[in-house]
C-alpha cells in the first residue's frame, strides 16, 4: 500500500487520503520501554493493587501532579509531595519521588531501527510528555544511559517536550506546536503513542493514529500505512 492511502474494510476499495509527509514519534512506550511496566513491578513488590500508580495519574488528569511537572509548572520536589497526597487520598502512602524512579525505559532497537529508515523517506519528530528531571528529554537516570538516548535524540528532525514549551499531549496545541515546526498539516502526518488518550485528539486534528503496545504489531501498521517495510 502506498503513503497515498489508508486501509479499507475487507471488499470495499482502499480510502484515498493526502500523501503522508512526517511520521511522528512518542518517546517512552514507543521508542523507550513502557514505564507502566517498571510501574507494575513496583506495584508488585510494594503490595498495591495493579496500574494503581497510573490511576493516581487518571484522577484530574490535566492539573494533577503528574500534568503540572510534564508542563514545568513544579519542581520535583513539590511533584513527590502533591503525588505523595493524591495517592493518600486513593488510601496508598506513596511518594513521587520513588515513582520518578521508574519513568525512564530501556531503547528498543527495532524501534530505532524503524526510525532510521523511516527519516530516509519522511520528515520525523519526536512528541514527548517529560520532566525537568534526569539527563535529556527521556529524563534518562545515567550519564551512560544519556549518551545512548541523545543519539538516537539526533535523528529526529525537530523533538517537541512538554516541561519546555509548557503545553503537553493530550492539549492539541501540543501537536499543533509539532506540525507548525515541521511545516506540515495533520492530516500530512502519522503519529505513534502507546495510550490512547493522546492518539484521540491528534486523530480528531486529521492525522492518522497508531496505538503501540506491541511494538511488531505497531511496525506493521505503520509499514501498511506509509508503505515501508521493517525488518
Amino acid at each position: 500500500m502506498s503513503a497515498h492511502q489508508t486501509s479499507a474494510e475487507p471488499g470495499q476499495s482502499p480510502i484515498k487520503a493526502a500523501p503522508i509527509k512526517a511520521v511522528l514519534w512518542d518517546f517512552g512506550g514507543v521508542i523507550l520501554t513502557s514505564p507502566f511496566e517498571a510501574f507494575r513491578r513496583y506495584e508488585e513488590a510494594r503490595g498495591l493493587p495493579r496500574d494503581f500508580l497510573r490511576g493516581v495519574n487518571a484522577v484530574n488528569p490535566h492539573t494533577n501532579a503528574w500534568a503540572r511537572f510534564e508542563r514545568g509548572e513544579v519542581d520535583a520536589a513539590s511533584f513527590g509531595d502533591l503525588f505523595a497526597a493524591e495517592a493518600k487520598a486513593l488510601g496508598h502512602d506513596v511518594h513521587g519521588s520513588e515513582v520518578l524512579k521508574l519513568v525512564s525505559g530501556e531503547i528498543r532497537p527495532r524501534m530505532v531501527a524503524a526510525l532510521k529508515s523511516v527519516k530516509t523517506r519522511f520528515k520525523i519528530a519526536c512528541l514527548t510528555n517529560n520532566m525537568p528531571l534526569g539527563h535529556g528529554p527521556a529524563m534518562a537516570v545515567s550519564p551512560e544511559k544519556a549518551a545512548a538516548v541523545a543519539e538516537v535524540m539526533r535523528l529526529f528532525d525537530i523533538v517537541v517536550e512538554s516541561s519546555k514549551v509548557g503545553v503537553r499531549k493530550p492539549e492539541p496545541a501540543f501537536y499543533q506546536r509539532a506540525c507548525e515546526l515541521l511545516d506540515i498539516q495533520p492530516f500530512e502526518a502519522v503519529f505513534l503513542d502507546d495510550l490512547g488518550i493522546n492518539l484521540k485528539p491528534a486523530a480528531a486534528m486529521g492525522m492518522q493514529t497508531i496505538k503501540v503496545e506491541d511494538p511488531d504489531k505497531a511496525l506493521a501498521d505503520l509499514s501498511r500505512i506509509i508503505g515501508m517495510e521493517f525488518a
